[in-house]
């Protein structure tokens, strides 16, 4: 390994844990980048709108697309004096208006959210098993899988090296044991440390003319399923001058930020209540009910992310979850980033959700955007508000933050500035971005213990 990483050892010496975006360039986006991605992300012409919107509404007005402009539902932009709709917004306008929603289902009928009908059933059994085993981390599940990264020929000269960063399973996560890696693509590898707040194998290979560039490697870990049984009135009071507290309840720029509308909003949903998991159970309770799930621009193009899915009334998994995290700290509850993968049966994605500090119980597990539409349970508390104490076991948990540094650290300007779960990949040319290559999960096998 001296060999292969020898280009890097200067920087990799003074990258420390890269907690904050600031001591770390490849995370600041320059204008000129931000606006470039953003004209990839807006590539719908008005023609393609229309003639999609035209399969729900044959008589399609001019004054209806306007309607939905106005409230964002239809979410588009001006580009060099064109106007250009973001690559999803036709689909994503019955997801975010509810007549819309109910125009479409008339069409293609009611769909039925098989992920959530697994849930479910599965989670009634972990609620059983934690509450009977006295535990907190129950019923593991032995996942194997194989994530490969191809970059596409001929997107640098032949013969150049590239550079990629691939996730990989933090170890520091009592919810993950057993991690085994079984084979790479490349023999030479790193693995980087848990100080680092983006988890990551990273390798080196070189290009051929007129072939992709393919890295991969497989690897198994023993996930849990991780409840928490408290009640709100077995937390203890904070101390309000831990370095833990202060870290957890600060502003964060870019993301995190206390603005006149963030403390209003939430100074409304919380009122006059003291207890921390109360607090957050409303503002989990409040964004599921108000913003609903919608396919996401990328995180670089967007300056303060909580703002945008106030502005645009939707928002993504990593969206609603940062809104609950800036919230939540707000009310003066400790919050932070975590995400990775889903890795449910038949519904595998990229997956963002947070972690909220309850003194004398511990850091929780907290899904914000499993809390929508997941109104079967209503009348049972513990299934209906199962995301705010803890996570199925079927999580690959990549990010304990957002915005960090990278072993070895990067020299370009990051593809994903803010989290980090397809990997990254460069050249001494530059970064190469998502229009570039592609990562994904594949060969997923279970193994169920009952324990």
């Amino acid at each position: 390994m001296r060999k292969l990483f020898i280009i890097f050892m200067s920087m990799s010496v003074v990258c420390g844990c890269g907690r904050f975006s600031s001591s770390d360039p490849s995370v600041n986006i320059t204008e000129d980048e931000r606006e470039a991605r953003i004209a990839i992300d807006f590539s719908r012409d008005s023609n393609y709108i229309v003639n999609y919107l035209k399969l729900y509404y044959p008589e399609l007005t001019a004054e209806q697309v306007a309607a939905w402009e106005a409230t964002n539902a239809l979410e588009h932009r001006y580009i060099d004096g064109h106007k250009r709709y973001f690559r999803n917004a036709g689909r994503n306008l019955f997801r975010i208006d509810r007549e819309a929603k109910q125009v479409y289902e008339q069409v293609e009928g009611v769909q039925v959210d098989q992920l959530h009908l697994f849930l479910d059933g599965y989670n009634k059994e972990v609620i059983k098993a934690a509450r009977e085993q006295k535990k907190s981390l129950v019923l593991p599940v032995t996942m194997t899988i194989k994530y490969t990264l191809t970059v596409k020929p001929d997107v640098v000269p032949d013969s150049t090296v590239l550079r990629a960063w691939m996730p990989y399973p933090r170890e520091d996560q009592n919810s993950v044991k057993d991690i085994r890696l079984i084979s790479t693509s490349e023999p030479e590898y790193k693995i980087s440390s848990d100080k680092y707040v983006h988890k990551s194998i990273y390798m080196e290979k070189i290009a051929v003319a007129g072939q992709p560039t393919v890295f991969s490697y497989e690897l198994s870990f023993k996930g849990y399923n991780e409840r928490y049984d408290f009640n709100p009135e077995d937390i203890k009071p904070y101390d309000t001058g831990s370095r833990l507290y202060k870290e957890y309840t600060a502003e964060r720029a870019t993301h995190v930020i206390f603005s006149d509308r963030i403390k209003k909003i939430t100074d409304s949903i919380v009122g006059t209540e003291t207890n921390p998991y109360i607090k957050v159970k409303k503002i989990y309770r409040w964004i599921a009910d108000n913003y609903p799930w919608a396919s996401a621009r990328e995180y670089s193009t967007i300056e303060n992310i909580p703002e945008y899915v106030l502005d645009n009334n939707h928002g993504d998994c990593g969206q609603v979850g940062l809104l609950l995290i800036t919230m939540a700290r707000y009310a003066g509850v400790p919050a932070r980033w975590q995400s990775g993968w889903m890795l449910h049966p038949n519904s595998v994605n990229m997956h963002d959700w947070l972690e909220v500090y309850y003194e004398g119980i511990g850091w929780v597990p907290t899904d914000q955007s499993f809390g929508r539409g997941r109104y079967n349970v209503k009348d049972n508390d513990d299934e209906y508000n199962f995301y705010t104490k803890g996570l199925d076991a079927f999580r690959w948990i990549v990010n304990s933050d957002y915005s960090g540094e990278f072993s070895p650290a990067k020299k370009f300007i990051r593809s994903e500035t803010v989290d980090f779960q397809r990997g990254e990949v460069e050249w001494d040319g530059g970064n190469l971005y998502f229009d570039k290559w592609s990562g994904w999960i594949s060969d997923i096998q279970y193994k169920y213990e009952d324990k």
